[in-house]
């Protein structure tokens, strides 16, 4: 758990500024709008995504403080899909974060516009808190990230694979029987995109308006970190569904098999994906040493999430 003592006052510089952003960006909007935004936006969580930002953002050589209106961006379009993820259309969620979800608090129209409010302030959080160039490169980033491209793409993705969507085909490949290859498209979509731009993001904040052009070693090993993290994260996600508890996580568990979902357990058995997890483990901590001592941060986090239980 040392990483997480080395990330506490990360953590706190993170959540001031994430209740200052959201309180000056939402003034005069609807109150009930802001209630609902504010109700998932500040919900306690581990915040790994930003933390992910600022870790990148001083692994390429940047503070802090460069690091947060990415931070706050990203955590915003995170929110913004547990809530419409959690909606009865979706995932139909009724815990998330120990709370319940957004929708079941506030109803399904509320927690959808809330959604959209939070998805919409992101970016623009992200192009007033950086000067013009570094905005431009961060707004795209962060769209590629989170949109069709990515995480709203292997959503769709996740939805075909359970048969919930009319699609062409059900997975990727073509084949009528799932692969790995075809469950890793669909989580380096809909879970690592938004990792990999979140440490991208920390390197473009690091980097700023400076004219040395782009640190192509730099983005090759925070790409390859990011690859690995995000189906080491989708592996033990998938885990815990299968062998913790609501106490723990904080959300409902078992629900992926009641719902015939394609995971790594199922796919692979417990002990294999067990292997696959300490095996990108072991990838992302390497790429994450190629930044020497300020890298060690991110090696810590890909240690911690193997064995993580939560």
């Amino acid at each position: 758990m040392e990483i997480w003592e080395y990330l506490k006052p990360r953590q706190a510089l993170f959540e001031e500024s994430l209740r200052a952003t959201l309180k000056s960006l939402t003034a005069g909007s609807p109150p009930a709008l802001v209630e609902a935004m504010s109700y998932s936006l500040l919900a306690p969580g581990k915040r790994l995504r930003p933390m992910l930002v600022l870790l990148a953002c001083e692994a390429s050589g940047g503070t802090m403080q460069l690091a947060l209106p990415s931070a706050c961006a990203l955590e915003m379009i995170h929110t913004y899909s547990l809530i419409h993820d959690d909606l009865p259309a979706m995932d139909d969620d009724d815990l998330r974060r120990g709370l319940p979800t957004c929708h079941v608090k506030f109803g399904e129209a509320l927690a959808i516009l809330a959604g959209d409010g939070l998805l919409t302030l992101a970016f623009e959080t992200v192009a007033r808190g950086y000067p013009a160039k570094t905005a431009a490169v961060s707004i795209v980033e962060l769209s590629n990230g989170a949109g069709a491209h990515g995480m709203v793409g292997g959503q769709v993705l996740d939805l075909a694979a359970e048969g919930r969507i009319q699609s062409g085909t059900q997975y990727e490949s073509g084949n009528a029987s799932p692969t790995v290859a075809d469950l890793e498209a669909i989580h380096r979509r809909k879970t690592g995109a938004l990792f990999r731009s979140a440490l991208r993001l920390g390197l473009m904040a690091a980097q700023g308006e400076r004219d040395t052009g782009i640190d192509f070693d730099g983005v090759m090993s925070l790409d390859i970190y990011a690859n690995a993290f995000g189906l080491l994260f989708q592996i033990t996600d998938d885990l815990l569904d299968v062998g913790s508890s609501v106490e723990v996580t904080g959300k409902r568990v078992g629900k992926d098999a009641a719902k015939g979902k394609l995971t790594y357990p199922v796919l692979l058995g417990w002990d294999a994906s067990r292997k696959r997890a300490q095996e990108l483990a072991d990838k992302a901590i390497w790429a994450a040493n190629t930044f020497g001592e300020r890298g060690k941060p991110l090696a810590d986090l890909a240690r911690f999430v193997v064995d993580r239980d939560r």
